[in-house]
């Protein structure tokens, strides 16, 4: 069999009670909890689970032919929603099915229409329960899986991984396919930036989920790292309008302009420490193996030090506004100290004459 499965990535904004949301799908929709089937359950830690959502196939046509599509969701208690439509064929050809369909599907715009009408699908589906969700649909991250059971078969992994068909210079080829893994002498795995290819006899299941919480967790900090540059932005704003300000006004925005950093602090800190340990491989070490090199094809350390430097810029600013306002305070006493004593020595200056 051969198989795509192409993942969109989306943040809802806020965490989710994934043990209710369970409870309250389960009545209407088929709901299952992510589980791994050819390891121990503690050769990886997962401390919530995503929530697996069934939803209505699909099809779509391109270039008059038709395809049909198995379309699922996954919901993270991280606030992370990934969308996956898988294309499967049993028909076996020289190229298996990548090349003739597989760049056509993954470059046809059809397929983010279809996103996005299941995106509002879901948004539907999940708004009795997630009280003001607002998912925004421009801003997301697409992967793709390409796997084949034919361990044999003569396909490309360098047209398949770049997502386009070149000359490709053997340089080129050699650092596309450097990022390649196998657990026997039947199996690899090839990880790129934006797409894998599994050759395996066996549907590797296990090493599809591993693929996509890598890419969920990069995503995450790529979110958090948006909304950080966000919030900076509007603290530099407020403190350039407090400059401008009378020196009470400007004290009370400077306290308001602190209260939102702490707050930003600890919410961001919190979710990327949740974030960062989305899933843990302890004992298997090929799972590990793969788990690590896809997070390393991916940039996680990248956009993981862009969120600390961030973190960091917020709490130096904050260290700073809170340094200024104990000065200010300072000076404000020493002033009603000044303007006290003054009055003194004009009272007894006043008592002496008269």
């Amino acid at each position: 069999m051969d198989a795509i499965r192409f993942f969109r990535i989306y943040d809802i904004g806020k965490e989710i009670d994934i043990n209710l949301l369970e409870i309250a799908l389960a009545r209407s929709y088929f709901t299952a909890r992510a589980s791994f089937q050819r390891i121990k359950p503690k050769s990886i830690m997962i401390e919530e689970p995503p929530l697996l959502l069934r939803m209505h196939p699909a099809d779509i046509t391109v270039n008059g032919s038709r395809y049909d599509l198995h379309a699922s969701a996954r919901i993270y208690d991280i606030g992370a929603i990934s969308l996956c439509f898988v294309y499967e064929s049993s028909e076996s050809n020289e190229n298996g099915i990548f090349e003739d369909v597989g760049l056509d599907l993954a470059n046809e715009e059809v397929l983010s229409d279809l996103f996005i009408s299941y995106l509002n699908t879901l948004k539907e589906i999940l708004r009795p329960h997630i009280p003001d969700i607002a998912i925004d649909d421009s801003f997301f991250e697409d992967y793709i899986i390409y796997f084949t059971d034919d361990t044999k078969a003569l396909v490309d992994p360098v047209v398949l991984l770049l997502g386009e068909k070149a000359d490709f210079s053997q340089q080129m080829r050699e650092e596309v396919v450097k990022n390649s893994l196998s657990y026997s002498k039947e199996d690899i795995t090839t990880l790129s930036w934006n797409a894998a290819l599994l050759k395996n006899p066996e549907i590797p299941t296990d090493l599809f989920d591993l693929i996509e919480y890598a890419n969920v967790q990069v995503f995450e900090l790529r979110y958090y790292d948006r909304e950080l540059s966000r919030k900076m932005e509007k603290m530099y704003h407020d403190i350039e309008l407090a400059d401008r300000l009378t020196w009470l006004s400007r004290m009370r925005l400077y306290h308001q302009i602190m209260a939102d950093l702490m707050e930003i602090h600890a919410e961001v800190s919190e979710i990327t420490e949740k974030v960062n340990n989305l899933i843990k491989v302890t004992e298997d070490v090929y799972y590990a193996r793969v788990y690590a090199t896809a997070l390393k094809v991916l940039r996680s350390q990248l956009w993981s030090d862009s969120v600390n430097r961030k973190i960091e810029v917020i709490q130096e600013n904050y260290s700073m506004l809170s340094d200024e306002v104990r000065i200010q305070h300072s000076n404000f006493l020493e002033w009603v100290i000044i303007i006290l004593i003054t009055f003194e020595l004009v009272f007894a200056i006043w008592e002496y004459i008269w």
